[in-house]
């Protein structure tokens, strides 16, 4: 059985009597990618300094490899731990030139042509003697990472190291990073507070609130069986349905939702993303017909229809209650303000949370 080339089991961290790393656990294989994922403040860099060495925990420990490297009374130094880092702004030495940094990583170690290959593997061999600021951005990301991998690291720690990338390079340099880190092997954990970072990067997401990784999975699981609302909404829009349970189905103007194992009574709410909204024509008044999919058309009047690239994003207030719906659809659909429309809701597309 291969065992994960880190582990973390219960890592607690406190700040001022405050708890900014809560009860932590997660494993990465080798060739994994990982993601914290979370907004600012939710303890994910916190949690990356800890497994660095940079921060010691109050309890918990983590293992490379099955070895110990860290508890509360044992402590391999950072340099020991065989972990690289990335972080935003590359800390490049700006006396060095290309080269130089890249061997820097290997602290005294002979080289043995790992920096030329390294900058050959980055696409960076042809710039082996300039200097860091005669480099764009992208070309130190890539400096940055030779450096990093240069010393053959287990681990690569990443903390939002494409932020300050522009949007169209971003891609391309996150995906030639993930190309090269999974060919070394490299157990990766990258933090980022961009779901869409991590959608693309990941192999497993941690998605962390307050302290705590609230919900683990792949990609596909975290985002379309997010754990309660608010994990819903870290991904995308989202609309909100309220309503409340009896006999295990809630009423709606949509019609009924199936709510499994929630006591009557509870009062819930009805999530569904704005890309899984179905609109349909005003005919004197009267909607298309309820389907078992789909279930019943409410009407709702236009409020604002924006044509975002890809898609459109249409807001409508509902004649039911004057609460606001907004629904993504392809192309170019601008119907004009004050449109009546009709509005089906998939069912195999909503999640269905108890109120907290």
């Amino acid at each position: 059985m291969t065992l994960p080339r880190l582990a973390v089991r219960h890592l607690v961290k406190t700040f001022a009597g405050r708890r900014v790393v809560d009860d932590v656990s997660l494993t990465v294989m080798p060739g994994q990618v990982t993601c914290l994922l979370g907004p600012s403040g939710c303890g994910k860099s916190t949690t990356l300094r800890i497994i660095a060495g940079v921060d010691m925990q109050d309890s918990g420990t983590i293992h490379v490899d099955g070895q110990l490297i860290c508890d509360t009374v044992d402590r391999v130094p950072p340099e020991g731990r065989s972990i690289g880092l990335m972080f935003q702004d590359f800390a490049l030495f700006p006396h060095l030139t290309v080269a130089q940094n890249v061997g820097f990583g290997l602290r005294g170690r002979r080289d043995d042509g790992r920096v030329t290959a390294l900058l050959q593997k980055v696409g960076m061999l042809r710039y082996l003697h300039d200097y860091p600021h005669q480099l764009s951005g992208g070309e130190q990301q890539r400096v940055a990472l030779a450096r990093a991998l240069a010393p053959q690291p287990r681990i690569m720690l990443m903390d939002e190291p494409f932020s300050g990338l522009d949007d169209r390079l971003r891609d391309d340099i996150r995906d030639e990073t993930l190309e090269i880190l999974k060919s070394e092997g490299t157990a990766v954990l990258l933090v980022t507070h961009e779901p869409n970072e991590a959608l693309r990067m990941a192999d497993e997401i941690a998605l962390m609130r307050d302290g705590r990784v609230v919900q683990r999975g792949s990609p596909y699981n975290i985002y379309n069986a997010p754990k309660d609302l608010q994990a819903a909404g870290f991904f995308s829009d989202i609309n909100v349905i309220k309503g409340k349970v009896q006999g295990a189905l809630t009423d709606t103007p949509f019609g009924q939702f199936l709510a499994p194992g929630v006591p009557d009574g509870t009062e819930v709410d009805i999530v569904i993303r704005p890309q899984h909204l179905k609109i349909d024509f005003d005919r004197a008044g009267r909607g298309p017909n309820p389907t078992p999919q789909d279930g019943t058309p409410a009407r709702g009047v236009v409020q604002r229809a924006r044509f975002i690239g890809a898609s459109s994003l249409v807001e409508f207030r509902m004649d039911f209650d004057g609460s606001i719906l907004r629904a993504a659809v392809p192309s170019v659909f601008l119907p004009k303000v004050g449109t009546p429309l009709w509005i089906m809701i998939r069912r195999d597309r909503c999640f269905v949370f108890p109120r907290g």
